[in-house]
């Protein structure tokens, strides 16, 4: 990032210091401008001042250190240190699902914008990346109009975020879009401002209304999850019929209409972003009268939860016909690798429903130990991958960490009790397991791999099996 901002730069401050408030405000800060992070929790507050990062994020250590080294990141528990600080104030807190409902849980949105709303007394602008349901934005403007001492003055737009998580600090250096939700030409000036090292590297610009703004991210993500779910569902087919998914996502990959980028085959998607943001817009659509329109997410939803549960299908078939008492490996705990999230993860909820059925479930992962075993204490966690194996009666790869793929159907052969795998991500090279003496199973593909045209043993009869097995 060669482009510092220029001489009028606005203050810059981060209402919330979570995965996506910590990395907008230290990648702002390591662009050049004056930032001052927020949050209500002080021990996160001290980690991010002493230059940890909270959270694992490949990339942002090292930016933070950059950032605090530089002079230009600091962070406060203060509201009031903010509301004099900034001129530029982004809203970076949590939209989760709300209790008993697919709705967005708003109440930290809420609480964001009406203290700053209370305490700002020069004009300045409230810029949302929050994800939210459509038309949260104008009615957060009006209320902010109602509160604050400059009435009108104190502005609101909305700037949706567009981070992969393993891939933060790249996609906030160098976004492939940048979407502005503005009432005004000052709020889209002054958002011009902030982002003027990007805008200087040429980075597209879409201006847009508030209401189109919200409406990007949340149909993004409907997409994203729609096209995982197509070719999960298309697995399901594959289950019945004895063809290969694996085979039929290259194949349609090939077509420069579909593409094969989230053309994944294997145990769905998690994570705190797809899951919670389909089912309230879902919920906002119908709301709005319009939720015929948005009702195929109801069944994306679906998809992505049935993969779940057929990947405990499929290792139960491994061990035999029942898990009581099988050693199983559970390798993964994160909804994907580079990350730490364990919320709404395939993985972990792979691993509970295995221990629930009687198997014995030893998971491991290379981040995300910790916080699975925060949320499920009762499964038993170990920290090396040798340690998870030893001994197991069936590994299932549940994250396709790249040390999960490297190991090896050799290495791990040594280890186990029995070579049985299931590769939920379709993350492993099967012809290379089963040449090795694996049984091998994956959502959506054959028992095992075979060469054209020859059929492994017990081929015929698995398959027969999977067509009369019940939807």
């Amino acid at each position: 990032m060669n482009n510092l901002p220029s001489f009028n730069a606005p203050k810059i401050t981060v209402i919330g210091t979570g995965y996506l408030g910590a990395t907008h405000a230290i990648c702002m800060a390591v662009m050049g401008f004056d930032v001052l992070g927020f949050d209500v929790d002080e021990r996160k507050i001290a980690r991010l001042s002493a230059g940890e990062v909270p959270f694992y994020e490949p990339g942002l250590p090292e930016k933070l250190h950059e950032a605090l080294a530089s002079g230009r990141l600091r962070f406060t528990t203060d509201l009031d240190e903010v509301a004099q600080f900034g001129d530029v104030h982004f809203i970076c807190v949590g939209t989760p699902q709300a209790p008993n409902s697919t709705a967005a849980n708003l109440t930290f949105v809420d609480a964001a914008f009406a203290g700053l709303a209370a305490r700002i007394t020069r004009k300045a602008l409230l810029v949302g990346k929050s994800t939210v349901p459509i038309g949260t934005a104008a009615r957060l403007a009006g209320m902010v109009a109602d509160i604050s001492p400059l009435g009108a003055d104190l502005e609101v737009a909305w700037n949706p975020e567009f981070l992969r998580e393993g891939y933060a600090v790249q996609d906030t250096l160098h976004p492939d879009r940048l979407v502005f939700g503005v009432a005004s030409a000052w709020s889209e000036s002054m958002l011009r401002r902030a982002f003027e090292p990007l805008l200087a590297d040429g980075t597209p610009l879409i201006v847009a209304d508030m209401p189109t703004a919200e409406l990007v991210k949340v149909a993004a993500n409907s997409f994203l999850a729609t096209k995982i779910s197509f070719i999960n569902a298309m697995a399901e087919v594959c289950e019945a019929t004895a063809a290969d998914v694996s085979t039929l996502a290259k194949a349609l990959s090939l077509d420069d209409r579909i593409g094969g980028r989230f053309l994944k085959p294997g145990l769905g998607f998690g994570g705190g972003c797809l899951p919670k943001d389909i089912r309230a817009f879902k919920h906002r659509a119908e709301q709005l009268g319009v939720g015929q329109a948005v009702s195929f997410l109801g069944e994306v939803d679906s998809i992505n939860n049935r993969r779940r549960v057929r990947t405990v299908d499929l290792v139960r078939e491994l061990a035999g016909g029942s898990l009581a008492g099988v050693r199983v490996a559970a390798l993964g705990a994160a909804f994907k690798p580079n990350s730490d999230d364990v919320r709404d993860a395939p993985a972990l909820d792979v691993a509970r429903m295995l221990y629930l059925e009687g198997a014995v479930v030893t998971v491991y992962d290379p981040e995300a130990n910790a916080n699975a075993h925060r949320l499920y204490p009762d499964l038993n966690y170990v920290d090396s991958l040798a340690a998870a194996v030893e001994g197991a009666d069936v590994v299932a790869l549940l994250t396709e960490w790249d040390e999960f793929r490297s190991a090896g159907p050799d290495y791990l052969g040594g280890l186990v009790r029995h070579r049985r795998i299931v590769d939920g991500r379709h993350a492993l090279d099967s012809g290379l397991y089963v040449s090795s003496g694996w049984e091998y199973r994956a959502l959506g593909r054959p028992y095992q791999a075979a060469p054209y045209g020859t059929a492994p043993a017990g081929q015929a009869a698995v398959a027969d099996a999977e067509l009369k097995r019940p939807a």
